[in-house]
């Protein structure tokens, strides 16, 4: 399954999930068929499971879990970027992801960096990364005109087992607004 573009909540990453990548009645099928196999194969055992249970099961299934392992990567991403960069960074406040697409900020005095983190993997094409990144162009340079900050997309993928910062390079423009707001 693609990552639930920026969901804070499970409630977004559902939303999300039914909007762009497979539709509720996908995942009712799913626990169609499942109830089906499992009331023939062991009906005995299983009076007391409903169709609705077997929905319930499979819906819970694929949004939750993947809303988990969105939620790890963003932990473990922030946490290498905050130690690359050697300065704390804090989770944006929700209103910030609305109205500037922003996850993450670090503070300089009273001014902002924003950062946004967008999981690749290859389920994600770098094609819709890039036409989203210039849909948020705009909002980006709201952000910039009220906390004078740049924002700063980071991407990230599995290398391995761990979840790795993918375009180190913007380590040093992160570092040099630092160095630019801190005068």
């Amino acid at each position: 399954m693609q990552q639930p573009h920026s969901s804070k909540t499970i409630d977004e990453c559902r939303e999300y999930y039914f909007k762009n990548v497979r539709s509720k009645d996908h995942l009712e099928e799913l626990g169609k068929k499942l109830y089906i196999k499992i009331t023939e194969v062991i009906s005995s055992e299983v009076e007391e499971i409903t169709e609705q249970d077997c929905i319930n099961y499979m819906t819970q299934l694929v949004i939750d879990r993947t809303f988990d392992g969105y939620m790890t990567e963003i932990k473990t991403v922030y946490g290498q970027l905050e130690q690359e960069i050697g300065i704390k960074i804090e989770p944006a406040p929700d209103e910030w992801d609305r109205l500037y697409n922003v996850d993450f900020f670090i503070k300089i005095k009273e001014k902002h960096v924003g950062i946004q983190i967008k999981p690749i993997n290859q389920g994600i094409q770098l094609s819709q990364i890039f036409k989203e990144k210039n849909l948020q162009l705009k909002t980006h340079e709201n952000f910039e005109k009220e906390y004078w900050g740049k924002v700063f997309y980071i991407f990230s993928s599995k290398v391995g087992e761990k979840k790795e910062i993918r375009n180190k390079e913007v380590l040093d423009e992160i570092r040099k607004e630092i160095e630019r707001l801190n005068k």
